[in-house]
């Protein structure tokens, strides 16, 4: 007779458990249907011909999806394996790359970066000052972004008319034909020695090396050219050795030559204005070329180092590249209004927004990005769009975009 029951209450139980499971696939199905139909209401009036949006936990992905399309003409969509460059959000690999550097023992951050290079580089102002690897890390390297970062930098991936590919950007922000192209070594050089060609007054501030934050591309890739120098490989090389394979970033690659090129994105100017394929000489800075399904790896793994699990850098590493590394004083005004504005703060080449959140922003012409998350729930956002926007509508729309991802994060969790 106990048996029966017994058996009677397993029945029951299994039942009920099932029930649970069923109901709870229900409600993310739910969730995850109305998340999709109300970016898809956003996307309906705004002017994005393709974007991508993801939430990451540390535990994996909650929510992937694209939206409209990767090529407008050709009607192909913009899903969550479409590739396309990142912008500025590719900074935060630098930080990883500068990490496991001095965890391999080939670079301390506080080490002066003249120890490096093939070339001097030195604030004229404060000639006896040394400019370290960390005051780079940290955008108070001194050292400005001229308008030659901008104007010589974005070289057209084919033969074009430059007159074309200049699409009514900044008068600076031009394309450059694709016989211009220059090496690292030389741009920076060009720009940083004083007898370069590009140099000029306003390439470095009349405050000495780390002493302000002023965001800075150029410090960016002098730093990742100091790595190069350091470990005596190629930048691209070395993160994909220790970050883009070992996360199994497969759709990832710094050029080109290194993706599935039929799966790039166009990026368009505007909704209906096509931009030329480019790609940059300083492409560590903001060329990285991936998917939002790869990304979202990385961002889980950034939430896991946060918490002392991931597996890239040791625990050591994680604490340096999280921590906080500048104070008040070193701003000359710090953005309260924008959470997602990354200079609040920085760690290693990481930002941190006013309200608590880790990560950072990106755009360049047809490219418009966020990837941050929330320290307190451990969970991520990722926004990728193919469109240049300005304006009112722009922003609100994007960060619609944003907001609406924000709302429903905690539900896909739970």
């Amino acid at each position: 007779m106990k048996k029966i029951v017994v058996l009677v209450l397993l029945a029951v139980l299994s039942i009920s458990c099932k029930k649970e499971s069923s109901q709870k696939k229900t409600q993310d199905v739910s969730y995850t249907d109305s998340l999709t139909l109300a970016i898809s209401e956003i996307y309906k009036q705004s002017d994005f011909n393709g974007f991508t949006v993801s939430i990451v936990n540390d535990k994996g992905t909650l929510y992937q999806q694209g939206f409209g399309y990767a090529d407008v003409e050709n009607k192909i969509p913009y899903t969550d394996t479409t590739i396309q460059n990142i912008a500025s959000v590719s900074k935060v690999f630098v930080g990883v790359a500068l990490l496991k550097a001095q965890e391999l023992g080939k670079l301390k951050l506080d080490d002066p970066i003249n120890n490096y290079l093939p070339f001097k580089v030195v604030n004229p102002s404060y000639p006896d000052k040394a400019i370290t690897i960390r005051h780079l890390a940290t955008h108070t390297s001194g050292i400005v972004d001229n308008e030659f970062y901008l104007s010589k930098n974005y070289i057209l991936k084919e033969e074009m008319s430059t007159e074309k590919a200049n699409l009514g950007f900044d008068d600076m922000q031009t394309f450059n034909p694709s016989d211009s192209i220059v090496s690292i070594e030389e741009f920076l050089q060009n720009i940083l020695v004083q007898e370069g060609k590009w140099n000029t007054k306003d390439t470095y501030a009349n405050y000495k090396p780390g002493a302000m934050y002023e965001y800075s591309n150029i410090g960016t890739i002098l730093a990742t050219f100091v790595l190069e120098k350091a470990t005596g490989e190629r930048f691209d090389e070395f993160t994909e050795k220790h970050i883009l394979e070992p996360l199994k970033m497969k759709s990832s690659g710094w050029s080109f030559q290194n993706v599935k090129f039929e799966n790039y994105s166009k990026l368009y100017a505007d909704k209906k204005t096509v931009l030329p394929i480019y790609h940059m000489i300083t492409y560590p800075d903001g060329g990285l070329i991936t998917s939002v399904y790869d990304l979202s790896l990385f961002l889980t793994e950034l939430i896991k180092g946060y918490n002392q699990k991931g597996t890239l850098l040791n625990k050591e590493s994680y604490r340096e590249f999280f921590h906080p590394q500048l104070k008040e004083v070193n701003f000359l005004e710090r953005d309260e209004n924008n959470p997602y504005n990354e200079s609040y703060n920085v760690g290693v080449f990481i930002g941190f927004g006013f309200s608590g959140y880790i990560g950072h922003t990106g755009g360049d012409p047809g490219v418009a990005s966020l990837m941050f998350f929330e320290p307190k729930s451990n969970i991520g956002r990722i926004l990728i769009l193919n469109t240049s926007f300005s304006g009112q509508k722009g922003s609100k729309d994007f960060y619609g975009i944003w907001d609406v991802l924000e709302k429903y994060q905690g539900k896909l969790e739970n």
